[in-house]
């Protein structure tokens, strides 16, 4: 990485990467670790509650130091990706190796969203396979992820995270806001509000250094600016890419250029899959989007056929796994829609291609999982037939998932991989004056 100032440290440096571990940590583990980095630096850390979240759980910011300019990191945006849990601890814990930095304070939220992470962390106690990670899982529907806020002229009200959230920036102003996200297939990249000029080439050296694959066709971001393999420049304000309705205009990254401050969407896979590092053009896009269409049009079908059987006391007790649920077969015809009339007849890389084959399968896989918590305590012959094949849709799903090649990638790699690039982006924009 080029240098741009005495203090800048390069985010490829030789380090030991962190979390020695094989686990990832609870809310309340990292609480406890981030009340330990207290304890043994009382001078430079302090702990505090900054909100509730939608069902009473406390928010905790940990702070590593005092200054005008400031670092703010959010862990847990999304509660089936316990990396960012782990990241946002083994952050806080290089900065206090680190000597201060005058006029610097760094800032770590470290679970966005615990209301979902307790719906995730069945995972967490026992083997880490996707088999079990799937037992467990929990993502919620667009309009529930605290990130994305709500349409300003909309009906809905935003989040109470993301109340605490968009409070911190306005309070902190960061000159970087980093959210710690994974993926659980595929590879790493990082998503920017604006260009970060210096970051790229550093960025790729830290993910060859891991043994982790560079997405460098993001299927994240189709349509998207993308300087250098790898990393990618989010859109101007009401521009359309894609069937998801995501708009990164209308969400916490981009509040935080109100102040003059980059967003970092950091991701890091916990299981990679090494094709979508192959910027190669694939040999025959045709059969193999075609094929990923039908596979996803075929198992949402069924999905949708089975959701009757879920009991009503389960859709209020678990109304997040519910909405969740219909939220992603509502979205799965248009995927497979914008793929067969775009995709499909179009020169793509064998990255792009094969992140629409891990969507083909993963979406799929996530209802269907999702589906079967809901079906726990259902009684009868149709329930027990919508058990049966929601587990058949599972294991079919792992199993192309596991035809993609896909190879766990240790926690302590995907760690230190996010340390080292939140570290080195927060120097290339602290370097400035």
């Amino acid at each position: 990485m080029t240098d741009t100032g005495p203090r800048v440290r390069r985010i490829d440096a030789p380090r030991q990467d962190r979390q020695d571990t094989e686990t990832y940590p609870t809310v309340a583990r990292a609480v406890t670790a981030a009340r330990r980095l207290v304890h043994r630096h009382p001078d430079r850390c302090r702990l505090r509650e900054v909100g509730r979240s939608r069902a009473g759980r406390p928010l905790f910011l940990l702070s590593v130091d005092d200054g005008e300019r400031t670092v703010l990191a959010v862990g847990g945006p999304h509660p089936n990706e316990p990396v960012g849990l782990a990241a946002a601890v083994g952050l806080a814990e290089r900065v206090l190796e680190l000597p201060p930095r005058p006029g610097v304070g760094w800032h770590v939220l470290l679970c966005l969203d615990p209301d979902g992470a307790a719906l995730n962390e069945g995972w967490l106690h026992g083997p880490l396979t996707p088999a079990r990670h799937y037992e467990h899982f929990f993502r919620p529907a667009f309009h529930e992820q605290p990130e994305l806020l709500p349409a300003p002229d909309g009906p809905l009200a935003p989040m109470p995270e993301s109340r605490v959230l968009t409070g911190l920036i306005d309070e902190l102003r960061p000159v970087l806001q980093c959210s710690l996200h994974g993926v659980d297939f595929g590879g790493a990249f990082v998503q920017l509000t604006r260009p970060l000029p210096g970051l790229a080439a550093g960025f790729a050296r830290s993910v060859a250094r891991g043994g982790i694959p560079l997405d460098v066709d993001s299927y994240d971001a189709v349509g998207w600016d993308s300087p250098a393999p790898g990393t990618y420049v989010m859109p101007a304000p009401g521009t359309r890419w894609r069937a998801l309705p995501d708009r990164p205009e209308l969400s916490t990254w981009s509040y935080a250029g109100r102040y003059g401050g980059v967003t970092a969407v950091l991701e890091v896979p916990m299981w990679a899959i090494d094709a979508v590092g192959d910027a190669r053009p694939h040999p025959d896009v045709r059969a193999a989007v075609g094929a990923a269409a039908r596979t996803l049009h075929e198992r949402i079908a069924e999905l949708t056929g089975l959701l009757p059987q879920v009991p009503p006391h389960a859709g209020v007790a678990y109304g997040p796994l519910l909405r969740a649920i219909e939220f992603n077969l509502e979205v799965s015809p248009l995927l497979v829609e914008e793929w067969l009339a775009d995709w499909s007849p179009a020169p793509l890389s064998v990255s792009r291609v094969t992140t629409a084959r891990i969507v083909a399968q993963r979406l799929p896989l996530r209802i269907a999982s999702m589906l079967l918590r809901l079906l726990a305590d259902s009684g009868g012959p149709a329930a027990d037939a919508a058990r049966a094949r929601a587990r058949g849709i599972i294991a079919a799903s792992l199993e192309g998932l596991h035809r993609l090649g896909i190879r766990w990638v240790p926690i302590g790699t995907q760690v230190g991989h996010q340390t080292r690039a939140a570290l080195a982006a927060a120097d290339l924009l602290l370097a400035r004056r």
